[in-house]
């Protein structure tokens, strides 16, 4: 092996200094918004490259070169440099190269291959956000906030939450094993996932009983707003045109794309504000206010959230609470309340960074936070307890008389998610009571 002749490290200052100018000049020919043109100021005399820190980057860029066990082309030591930059923000802000890139966009319009899990870190730990419905993760049994210790034979501790992702994305049939602990465990285990290309549909809906629905949204995709329309009318056309109640389903849901989360926030709501955000740009600064347009402005409604209801999920649970257009139930949600902008950079690689922080319409920051539930209930499991001596009821003896309503409200009954699901079953008793509450309150 050889080595490459070394540099000077003034020869590298200047031309670290040549990109430093490069990238501001590439930077202010970017096309900037009307009003970001108009508010713009030059840089202050403190935004100047600081040229000690350069020059003591330089150095150890130098070092690396001549002394480091392996030869290290100067792309990687560069490319490695602006992760470790980026990393140091926060979780989220990150460099994508090209397959990131491509991953991060597959990911935004519901289809990449992988085994189907949001992560992100907590206490420097890979911990799961939420496990995408339909996916080898969630047939598996992975909840959110398990912590994932190992991706194969590595360890995450010292990991980057980028490295694990790509790690966990991989070819349609390839296995891959995750160590994983959970709270409440005494040791960790492991769980093997076959990767396949996961197709998301984002949105799901079905009738609990007659006249309430169920709508679960698993992220927010490009198309969440118009499927989940679409999903609302189903919904009145298969109850006879009434519908009582509306349980949205937001457990789990890691997030995905503001404006989604804005569309779906807006068809239970017909004024006001849904979310807003700040930041240190002016085109940072949004407002996201509600149209006079509303698919289900009075439907009774009970949203779920849980420690897996993340971001854009959030966005929509806070609105919906500060309006008091819906009961929120469940746990605690997750709390991050920042976010992010995909800028593609001129080698067609991208960078994700953070840019503001979103706030409800009652301008509560939930970052860090999350978004305490109006009705707490924690996950159960119904069980049906076993008979412990003979027991026979009208309907075991031969040639009863039948009872057709009866079996038609029991087979609707048994076939509903509220049965095995105790947080949607108490959603669905919520929305029954919202229901008899008027009549009650008017002397019917």
């Amino acid at each position: 092996m050889t080595a490459s002749q070394p540099r000077s490290p003034r020869l590298i200052v200047r031309h670290l200094l040549a990109m430093g100018m490069a990238l501001v000049i590439g930077a202010l020919t970017l096309p900037l918004p009307a009003h970001a043109q108009q508010n713009a100021q030059p840089p202050a005399d403190n935004d100047a490259l600081p040229v000690e820190d350069v020059q003591t980057f330089a150095e150890v860029f130098e070092r690396i070169k001549r002394t480091y066990v392996d030869e290290v082309d100067d792309t990687t030591l560069m490319r490695n440099a602006i992760r470790g930059m980026l990393g140091e923000l926060d979780p989220h802000s990150a460099y994508l190269d090209k397959d990131d890139f491509e991953a991060l966009r597959e990911t935004t319009e519901g289809e990449f291959s992988g085994v189907g899990i949001e992560v992100g870190m907590q206490e420097g730990q890979l911990t799961i956000i939420a496990p995408l419905d339909d996916t080898p993760a969630a047939r598996a049994g992975l909840q959110a906030q398990d912590r994932i210790l190992r991706i194969d034979d590595t360890p995450t501790e010292s990991m980057s939450l980028q490295e694990a992702v790509d790690m966990m994305r991989g070819d349609e049939g390839e296995d891959i094993r995750l160590t994983i602990m959970r709270e409440g465990e005494d040791a960790p285990r492991n769980v093997t996932l076959t990767r396949e290309t996961i197709q998301t549909e984002s949105v799901k809906h079905e009738l609990l009983a007659p006249g309430y629905g169920y709508l679960r949204i698993s992220q927010f995709q490009s198309r969440t707003g118009e499927q989940a329309l679409d999903a609302i009318a189903a919904l009145r056309e298969e109850g006879d045109g009434d519908l009582k109640g509306l349980v949205l389903d937001l457990r789990n849901n890691p997030g995905g794309v503001l404006d989604s989360a804005v569309d779906v926030a807006d068809l239970f709501l017909d004024s006001g504000l849904i979310v807003y955000t700040e930041g240190r740009l002016p085109d940072s600064d949004m407002r996201f206010s509600a149209s006079t347009q509303t698919s289900a402005p009075d439907v009774p409604m009970v949203v779920l959230i849980n420690g897996g209801s993340a971001s854009a999920a959030e966005i929509v649970a806070g609105a919906l609470q500060d309006q008091q257009r819906a009961v929120l139930m469940g746990t605690e949600s997750f709390g991050k309340g920042s976010v992010q902008q995909v800028l593609p950079l001129n080698n067609g690689d991208g960078l994700k960074l953070t840019t503001a922080l979103y706030y409800t319409p009652d301008g509560r920051s939930i970052q860090a936070q999350g978004i305490a539930p109006d009705v707490e209930v924690v996950r159960g499991r119904l069980e049906v307890a076993e008979a412990t001596g003979l027991s026979i009821r009208e309907s075991d003896l031969e040639n009863h008389l039948r009872n057709i309503n009866g079996e038609r409200e029991r087979t609707e009954r048994e076939s509903s998610l509220a049965e095995s699901d105790y947080q949607l079953g108490e959603a669905l008793n919520l929305l029954k009571a919202l229901n008899v509450l008027p009549r009650v309150q008017s002397g019917d």
